[in-house]
């Protein structure tokens, strides 16, 4: 199914990721003081990528059309790679005091096209040791965890991105999970992930609780208000909404211009013009923006450091939330009564 809408799945993973954090970096730049344009895009790469859990925990309260799952769930695996490769950059960027355009977009080509490719050639070969050795559940289940850190070690070993590598690694090999894996295995494997995400998950927001008294205190420190910080997580979660919904449209409208054939079915116009907007709105930020955020050095250089860390993990938080509350509990409300996919099956 993901096959049939890649170039949709690639517009939302690539171009509106991209677009949403240059939409943070300007505004950033422009209403908060002291931010860099760098900055801005390090704080557009963090909170620019929608969550994957968060989507999939709504949508088990919700019935869509397969076509409009499969671009979420694609969408998913792909958005965390490109925002992560923009943080990448941003980070450097802010750390070196310099960004080269030219050696910026080898590094970058590089990053997709290698990080891809290495990810295939581990799979395959993981693939070929499990039909060779002899394997049981257990020890599937422990290769299927140890697998997707081996393919991301040696990518970034390479200077490409393990995100990529894990995230095509990780496609192939569920293609043919069929050949290599018993169903035994398969139900194993399932419910160990399903229970490591859940803790991983749990784990990670317990950090917000415990990182935030530090960091009010820190921004006292820095002179910067609660309700001040408070007002810069509000309007870069408006940018994120917004700018998450005209590229929205942009992308399905880029793809019924260039393959018409090629876009979700809808019933009336009104219902074309309402797929967006619900693609648009389930723009829920969760673990990968608290990650990236948590990622950033306390220092840069020689004991200085990093500039605003404390904002802009303030404001990833204040980004979560919202975006959990207010786009999350309001996401069913908009398929009820907007009428999104009424009549629509596939």
């Amino acid at each position: 199914e993901m096959k049939k809408w890649w170039r949709i799945i690639g517009s939302f993973a690539f171009l509106v990721v991209s677009f949403t954090a240059l939409s943070v970096a300007v505004v950033a730049n422009y209403f908060i003081p002291g931010f860099s344009l760098a900055l801005g895009f390090l704080l557009g790469g963090i909170v620019s990528p929608p969550d994957a859990v968060s989507t999939g925990a709504i949508m088990k309260f919700v019935k869509i059309p397969g076509s409009t799952a499969a671009i979420l769930k694609g969408e998913s695996l792909l958005n965390d790679a490109s925002s992560l490769i923009i943080f990448r950059f941003a980070l450097a960027a802010v750390a070196t005091g310099q960004f080269i355009w030219q050696d910026a977009s080898l590094n970058f080509l590089w990053m997709v096209i290698g990080g891809a490719g290495i990810g295939l050639l581990m799979a395959w070969l993981f693939v070929q040791a499990h039909k060779r050795l002899p394997t049981d559940a257990p020890s599937d289940t422990v290769l299927t965890v140890i697998e997707p850190y081996f393919m991301y070690w040696m990518a970034e070993q390479l200077h490409s991105s393990g995100v990529l590598a894990v995230v095509a690694g990780g496609l192939y090999m569920a293609n043919r999970r069929l050949t290599f894996l018993t169903s035994t295995s398969r139900i194993r494997v399932y419910s160990v992930w399903e229970s490591f995400v859940f803790i991983l998950n749990g784990i990670v927001f317990l950090i917000i609780g415990l990182e935030l008294p530090e960091i009010e205190a820190g921004l006292r420190s820095e002179g910067i208000s609660l309700s001040s910080a408070i007002g810069y997580g509000l309007l870069v979660t408006g940018v994120l909404i917004v700018s998450r919904i005209i590229s929205a449209y942009v992308a399905l409208l880029a793809t019924i211009l260039f393959r018409p054939g090629v876009v979700p079915r809808a019933n009336s116009l009104r219902q074309r013009l309402m797929i967006p907007f619900f693609l648009g709105w389930t723009g829920m930020r969760g673990v990968v923006s608290l990650a990236a955020a948590l990622a950033i050095p306390v220092y840069v250089t020689d004991g200085v450091a990093f500039p605003h860390r404390n904002l802009i993990l303030f404001i990833t938080f204040v980004v979560i939330l919202l975006t959990l509350v207010v786009q999350g509990l309001t996401l069913p409300l908009l398929i009820k009564y907007g009428k999104v996919f009424d009549g629509l099956t596939e």
